[in-house]
């Protein structure tokens, strides 16, 4: 693809590409970020792409933009969500919200999880520890991580 074909292209595609983009993140601002970053890397690539397939590329690699940009925004919304200094009025320590959700566990899946996930134990040796056999211990672990799960995931109420 040639430099008059890319233009083309842009001349072509951009709207589409913008309207998509605006459908998948409801965002304005986010979607022209995602239709320039689509046309940037096709830029780059202009020599090693056809132009008839342009179109195509130039759809698939906004979508792919918006897959990862969403993972990230996951991971990152998870965290201003639950514990975040700057929009809450205090700021709470992760380690006080952890000890209020594993105070609420039974001694024995305090201890099970304690061992398992900070300690680095196996089944067998916890099990050994806490005098009780492995299937056991998976149940009392299990149901101690969901537990801690459903605290975690209801900080709110805690904040």
């Amino acid at each position: 693809m040639d430099t008059n074909e890319y233009h083309i292209a842009v001349e072509e595609f951009s709207d589409r590409l913008y309207r998509f983009a605006l459908k998948l993140c409801k965002n304005e601002s986010i979607s022209r970020d995602f239709v320039q970053d689509a046309f940037e890397k096709v830029w780059i690539k202009k020599d090693t792409i056809n132009f008839e397939k342009v179109k195509s590329y130039l759809f698939r690699t906004l979508y792919n933009g918006f897959i990862d940009y969403t993972r990230k925004s996951k991971v990152i919304s998870i965290e201003d969500h639950h514990i975040d200094p700057y929009t809450t009025t205090q700021n709470h320590d992760v380690n006080e919200v952890l000890h209020k959700a594993l105070n609420q566990l039974s001694e024995i899946q305090r201890s099970a999880v304690l061992l398992k996930d900070y300690e680095g134990y196996n089944y067998k040796e916890i099990g050994d520890i806490l005098e009780i056999n492995e299937t056991q211990v998976k149940v009392y672990i299990y149901r101690a991580r969901k537990h801690l799960q459903k605290f975690i995931g209801k900080i709110d109420a805690v904040i």
